[in-house]
């Protein structure tokens, strides 16, 4: 397959590409920083430059090209404020899954994050709009079922540790941590059995090998 991850430069992103190279799909990366560009060709991907922010679903339609999934992968990051938190990691997320629609690719992954709906709606903290940014996202591309076969993973705490090979997935699951690289594999694995369709589930450190538990969604 050949697949678009949108936010490429991330460092789940990053991880994800080198998996789905390995396993040997093509990866279009696409990112907003030219400067990345160099890296991401290092790693194996094509990048394609596209500022979320800037595009509308058409531009963005015809940078994705002719894919067969698209990872959202995208965020503004942690010394970000709360108004990106909505223009990227909502709005960039809905408008990915229109430009999806406009292109005709129906497979849809979004890396979302745990607990996301327990948001406090009166609260303006950032990490508040964080996760209602997230919600909300969430909610538009979850009400795509008839044009998008989309998958939401909503990992735990995320950690630079080793990859442990084994996650513990269920629609809520105990609060916990997972390693970046699993969450990358959890990805990987959705997309190469085609599974996990129309399901938005959690995802830590357990005891169940990666492909056994994605294989159950």
């Amino acid at each position: 397959m050949r697949i678009a991850v949108i936010g490429g430069n991330g460092q789940i992103a990053r991880l994800l590409t080198t998996q789905l190279l390995q396993r040997g799909h093509r990866v279009t990366s696409v990112v907003r920083n030219p400067e990345h560009v160099d890296s991401l060709k290092e790693l194996g991907a094509d990048p394609v430059i596209a500022d979320l922010e800037q595009s509308t679903p058409t531009d963005l339609a015809k940078q994705l090209g002719h894919v067969d999934a698209v990872v959202f992968a995208a965020g503004a990051g942690p010394n970000s404020g709360p108004e990106r938190k909505l223009t990227l990691d909502r709005d960039g997320a809905i408008l990915s899954a229109d430009a999806a629609e406009l292109a005709n690719i129906r497979r849809f992954v979004v890396v979302s994050a745990m607990s996301t709906d327990s948001f406090d709606r009166d609260s303006d903290d950032t990490f508040q709009v964080y996760l209602r940014a997230k919600s909300e996202a969430d909610a538009n591309i979850r009400a795509r079922s008839a044009k998008l076969d989309w998958t939401i993973v909503r990992p735990g705490g995320l950690t630079d540790d080793d990859a442990t090979g084994s996650v513990k997935i269920g629609e809520q699951v105990e609060r916990g941590s997972i390693p970046r690289a699993d969450v990358a594999a959890v990805i990987a694995a959705l997309l190469d059995r085609h599974a996990g369709i129309h399901k938005q589930f959690e995802v830590v450190s357990g005891d169940e090998e990666i492909g056994a538990a994605v294989k159950k969604l």
